[in-house]
């Protein structure tokens, strides 16, 4: 009797140690889970990658948009959507768009490039695109006292809606009324090089009538401008500004 009364209290204490054991495999299995689900919310995060000169890559989730592509080195093909602010051989590249177009990239240009292309949905100023993920209205842009950019070309920039933030993409451009009325823009992308645009202290007035919680600057580096306008807009701009080398990105 004493023998099977020690065999019954073995039995039950190995269903507890076993009982246990299966709690912590749960734990460390749940805890795993955790660990994979915050990657995934991260990834689904914006981010916006510099490509050089006044070219841009904004990825969220499964949408990819290319922004005015030059100069790229690789083909990709993964572009959901492709903007091109005007038909300037450094902003609208026909080779360019192919490298990055897959059988169902979408084009979004100015009229002259949709033209030109034979292909896309034309934009202009205050003129909204409703896309799946994406939401993108036409911004004026112009040089009101130059001869490069006439205002009548109907050349634009774009405030794009994607993932809860608005990123405003300024095309070339000078610091004109329309960019002044801009509002709860999240990351403003300002061309700083001069010449053909604002220089660092005009995008630097910029950026204090739109008031971005983030600017990067672009259009140096290439044809025209160099690091120290990036860097001057930077000391000047009165908000968060994000200088990217080529191939930079940066993650929200």
């Amino acid at each position: 009797m004493r023998g099977l009364k020690l065999l019954i209290l073995a039995v039950m204490f190995g269903v507890v140690i076993c009982g246990c054991r299966k709690k912590e495999v749960g734990e460390e299995t749940t805890q795993t889970i955790e660990k994979e689900g915050t990657g995934k919310e991260a990834a689904m995060g914006i981010t916006i990658q510099w490509l050089g000169h006044a070219s841009f890559k904004i990825c969220h989730e499964d949408t990819v948009i290319y922004i005015d592509p030059w100069k790229l080195k690789e083909s990709p093909h993964d572009a959901t959507l492709v903007f091109v602010s005007h038909s300037h051989y450094d902003h609208y590249s026909p080779e360019d768009i192919a490298k990055v177009s897959g059988q169902d990239t979408k084009l979004i240009a100015s009229a002259d490039v949709v033209a030109k292309e034979k292909a896309g949905e034309a934009i202009m100023s205050g003129l909204t695109v409703e896309l799946e993920s994406v939401r993108v209205r036409g911004v004026a842009a112009y040089n009101p006292n130059k001869q490069f950019h006439p205002k009548a070309n109907n050349w634009v920039g774009f405030i794009i809606e994607i993932g809860s933030k608005r990123i405003y993409y300024a095309g070339d451009t000078d610091l004109t009324e329309e960019m002044k009325a801009l509002k709860d823009i999240d990351i403003a992308l300002l061309p700083v090089g001069g010449t053909y645009t604002m220089n660092a202290d005009e995008a630097a007035e910029a950026a204090k009538h739109i008031k971005p919680k983030q600017a990067i600057p672009y259009h140096w580096g290439d044809i025209v401008g160099r690091r120290s306008d990036a860097e001057r807009f930077a000391e000047l701009a009165e908000c968060e500004v994000k200088i990217l080398t080529a191939g930079e990105s940066i993650s929200f």
